[in-house]
């Protein structure tokens, strides 16, 4: 692939390759690494990092054109990705990290494998998103901070070479917010605890930090409990929208394997293809106007986003449901046109099954977003 070739262009090239080993991976629940190395090569880890940093500066829809051509091949690679996306566009478009971090981690995923994510969710306390307090102590020294905490579900951690990690500090008047882990440290141990249903190869393992110390000025974004009662939307909204590109991803996956499944199986007692079936006519068809919603509603969304026409967190999360929603129908209609076959790990889509129920339960989940649009849509705070 030249640097000529588009971004969108590398992507849906690498799927097809990452598709090839995408069983082996979610049969042994291992990491595809080779993955990871084939991006960097091909310039795509720096996606969303600044132009003036080194990076391709996208912005959000060739961002999810992007993922949403991965997660056809490798869902578990598009997903770690995507959380490295969000905070390098968090860097370029959020509350500003510290310049000196800003730019280290520009130069780390320009240069090789620099991979980031944040870190949030602990065993304790559960989800953030369900208003759970950070566990994870920061501890400010004479030599700098020290953290102390335990992390769950932390995607990518085999891979990771920097952790944005939650904690609060232990101040007088505590503080919460990020503090930035170079991955390998002493106190800083990786338990291999992620045996999923789906999305197997994510690597989303915990992580266990005893008296980690980092230097003084890695301290990423720190404030008091009232400052972030605000939340963080220009996160959410980046995050709700890269997630449902990966669900619609996979379900195009589906979609592609049961057209193929049905144009060549050909029962004796037919005589022809299944595909001339009525049954299967109506039944692809109700699985591409769910994929042709959530393309249209995709791009225009992601297009009104670049260009700063009055998108909101309540938006993206609607679109987060509906896409995922949509994807999931439309991978379980697939699967009502195959009997055994579909059910069969010789074939994909059992596996497709399994990836794309994920996005349920995958923040922010269709409780929380329906209350939220219930409360702004009766003026309740």
């Amino acid at each position: 692939m030249d640097a000529a070739t588009s971004s969108v262009e590398k992507a849906r090239l690498l799927a097809a390759d990452f598709a090839k080993r995408a069983a082996a991976h979610d049969r042994d629940a291992s990491f595809p690494f080779e993955n990871f190395q084939q991006l960097s090569d091909a310039g795509l880890l720096s996606l969303t990092v600044p132009r003036e940093r080194g990076g391709l500066g996208a912005g959000m829809l060739e961002s999810v054109r992007v993922l949403n051509q991965l997660a056809r091949g490798c869902p578990s690679t598009a997903l770690v990705l995507a959380m490295h996306y969000i905070q390098h566009y968090s860097m370029a478009h959020g509350r500003p990290w510290p310049k000196h971090l800003a730019e280290l981690m520009a130069r780390e995923s320009v240069s090789g494998l620099g991979l980031v994510n944040v870190l949030r969710v602990e065993p304790e306390l559960g989800s953030p998103s369900r208003g759970g307090t950070m566990a994870t102590v920061a501890r400010r020294t004479a030599e700098g901070w020290r953290l102390s905490g335990h992390k769950i579900y932390s995607t990518g951690l085999p891979i990771l070479k920097w952790y944005s990690v939650w904690a609060r500090t232990d101040e007088a008047e505590p503080r919460l917010g990020t503090f930035l882990v170079p991955a390998g440290l002493a106190g800083a141990k990786i338990v291999e605890t992620w045996d999923h249903a789906g999305l197997r190869a994510s690597g989303s393992h915990d992580l266990v930090l005893e008296d980690v110390l980092i230097p003084s000025d890695y301290e990423i974004d720190v404030r008091t409990p009232g400052e972030w009662r605000a939340g963080d939307p220009m996160g959410l909204i980046v995050h709700s929208t890269f997630v449902a590109a990966i669900y619609d991803g996979v379900a195009r996956a589906a979609r592609d394997w049961i057209v193929q499944f049905l144009q060549n199986r050909k029962p004796a007692n037919l005589g022809a293809s299944l595909a001339t079936l009525p049954r299967a006519q109506e039944i692809v068809g109700g699985i591409e106007v769910k994929l042709t919603t959530n393309t249209r509603l995709l791009e225009s969304f992601a297009a009104d986003y670049d260009s700063g026409r009055g998108t909101s967190m309540a938006d993206a999360q609607a679109l987060k449901m509906t896409l995922t929603n949509n994807a999931v129908a439309a991978v379980e209609e697939a699967l009502s046109l195959t009997g055994n076959h579909g059910l069969s790990r010789t074939n994909p889509l059992e596996r497709h099954l399994r990836d794309v129920l994920c996005g349920r339960v995958h923040t922010p989940q269709d409780d929380t977003i329906k209350l939220t649009a219930g409360r702004l849509a009766l003026g309740i705070q």
